[in-house]
């Protein structure tokens, strides 16, 4: 008489879920932007400018291997780098800040004092060559 249909086993179509998938991976990779980290910002001098400095106008600052900071020969703590050389500036605004390290200075504290130098408003930075050991 009749006939009992059987259930058909509900599925999820997966013929198009790698269409859908690779649509997905397009879609971000289009929609998201990627942080570039662009490096310290400092402008340099053009090549083969030289210009003659006086001594008043440099200050030289020291890095030594423990991380201790030498400003004009006396131990500064980095704390202390931003509001020295502010009043430094203040007096002469023709200052120029000579940063020099040794081989062995660690990365991070260099980095911390340019931001200190930079936080001080100093725009005259130079960057020496590092002490050989």
């Amino acid at each position: 008489m009749f006939r009992r249909r059987k259930k058909e086993d509900v599925e999820i179509p997966s013929a198009s879920m790698a269409d859908i998938a690779f649509q997905l991976l397009i879609f971000f990779l289009v929609a998201t932007t990627i942080d570039v980290d662009k490096g310290i910002n400092m402008v340099l001098p053009p090549i083969g400018s030289e210009v003659e400095i006086r001594k008043k106008n440099i200050t030289n600052l020291l890095i030594n291997d423990a991380g201790n900071i030498l400003l004009d020969g006396k131990v500064v703590p980095l704390e202390e780098v931003d509001d020295i050389i502010r009043e430094k500036l203040a007096e002469n605004d023709k200052l120029i800040v000579s940063v020099k390290t040794t081989r062995k200075t660690k990365y991070e504290i260099y980095i911390k004092v340019l931001d200190q130098l930079k936080r001080a408003g100093a725009t005259r930075i130079s960057i020496a060559e590092p002490e050989k050991a």
